[in-house]
């Protein structure tokens, strides 16, 4: 994969349940407390070393951020990484929230 791809929310949703990607979280720090994807690892430039040690590149990559802007960046950082197939999640965690409000992560 040259280029990162688009996911919907619906999409990771369904991925997530069959624990086939990983789910980033670039949001700020008090953005990502209040509320995330369950099982979503809040990335920063502080974090991603550990999340390269810890995360096969094999393993799909869907970068969430507030609206699904900033991810498309990210996403393709993360593919110069060299993680083998990475995704924005279209419209973000407010897309996520929208839809799945009641299962949306706390801080742990």
């Amino acid at each position: 994969m040259e280029q990162f791809g688009h996911i919907s929310a619906e999409q990771t949703k369904a991925r997530l349940d069959n624990n086939e990607i990983k789910i980033v979280d670039i949001r700020d720090e008090q953005s990502f407390a209040l509320g995330h994807i369950p099982g979503a690892f809040h990335l920063t430039n502080a974090s991603i070393q550990q999340f390269m040690q810890d995360n096969d590149f094999k393993v799909p990559v869907v970068v969430c951020c507030y609206h699904g802007i900033s991810s498309q960046q990210a996403a393709q950082y993360m593919l110069h990484q060299g993680f083998e197939e990475v995704y924005s999640m279209d419209g973000g965690f407010e897309a996520w929230r929208g839809v799945y409000e009641f299962n949306t992560g706390q801080a742990e």
